[in-house]
């Protein structure tokens, strides 16, 4: 039994909804109820979010009240809770491509996870897969490798130390890659021995550059999902690729470089009206229509 239960209603700002449970099996949803376990170093936490009349309702279990605390604070974020996109929208709010989103679907807010670690980690596993396998990846790993709670129904993700002490072959039975189960494994190392601080987020990403097979799109995933960037737009993510070349008439797919000159004029929330669109295709023009397995990335 947990030695420590603490609860706060959390408002916030604007039209909100909850998202959906996770297709990588670590956030679930029970009825109306989202829960997930966490770790604080070292002690499990599980968190339960549910909404009410007027808020959104926190409940953390954990051995000591300082982790259950930290534990609302990680949800709070990767829920979204306290992110205010109030001046996003007022901003764009009569933008041609941006404009019937906000008015049709004013809720929208990036599904981030709540430590920046795990964002890094799952950004590795979606490099250049389609989402159902990306979802497999992420599930074994956290089978194999996540830490399950005291009742067996809930696991974490696996943390940096564990990863780092994996080889490249146990992640590849995975169905990871092995230039990616490598990057995966060096990036884990390099977080688990203080070399990488990932709430230092430019220093961090530089040193993470470094590792092969890591590079700008992993960074930006890191940064948006992980870190609150909403001013890092995952330019090569196949979702907006595809859609710059529609919306800028190319009759292709566009290059990372056009699409970040696309979204320049966004700035400095490129990564959010790019996660706008992405929700709002059916209202703009020359929508995309899907064909074949969506890309991991389109999903967040």
């Amino acid at each position: 039994m947990a030695a420590a239960v603490v609860e706060l209603d959390a408002r916030p700002p604007g039209p909100y909804r909850l998202p959906p449970g996770g297709r990588d099996g670590i956030l679930r949803r029970r009825g109306r109820a989202l829960v997930r376990m966490l770790h604080h170093e070292g002690r499990p936490v599980t968190v339960t979010a549910w909404p009410t009349a007027a808020a959104v309702r926190l409940r953390a279990e954990a051995p000591a009240r300082e982790s259950a605390v930290w534990g609302l604070e990680r949800m709070r974020f990767a829920l979204g809770l306290d992110h205010d996109v109030s001046e996003f929208q007022r901003g764009f709010r009569r933008d041609p491509l941006l404009g019937p989103v906000i008015r049709r679907k004013p809720w929208v807010r990036p599904q981030r996870r709540p430590e920046p670690f795990e964002a890094l980690a799952w950004a590795i596993t979606e490099q250049l897969v389609e989402s159902e396998r990306a979802w497999r990846i992420q599930r074994s790993l956290t089978w194999r490798f996540g830490r399950q709670s005291a009742c067996g129904s809930l696991r974490d993700a696996p943390a940096a130390a564990v990863l780092a002490g994996r080889s490249q072959p146990e992640l590849q039975a995975c169905d990871l890659s092995a230039g990616r189960s490598r990057a995966l494994v060096r990036a884990s190392r390099e977080v688990a021995a203080g070399r990488v601080d990932l709430a230092d987020h430019e220093p961090a990403w530089m040193r993470l550059r470094t590792i092969g097979g890591i590079g700008a799109w992993t960074l930006e995933k890191l940064a948006f999902h992980g870190q609150g960037r909403d001013d890092q737009l995952p330019a090569g993510d196949l979702a907006y690729l595809k859609l710059v070349g529609q919306l800028a008439g190319l009759e292709r797919r566009a290059t990372t470089d056009e699409v970040r000159a696309f979204f320049a004029p966004y700035e400095p929330y490129a990564a959010l009206a790019g996660l706008y669109m992405l929700h709002g295709r059916a209202w703009l023009p020359g929508k995309p229509r899907a064909r074949g397995p969506v890309p991991a990335a389109a999903r967040w």
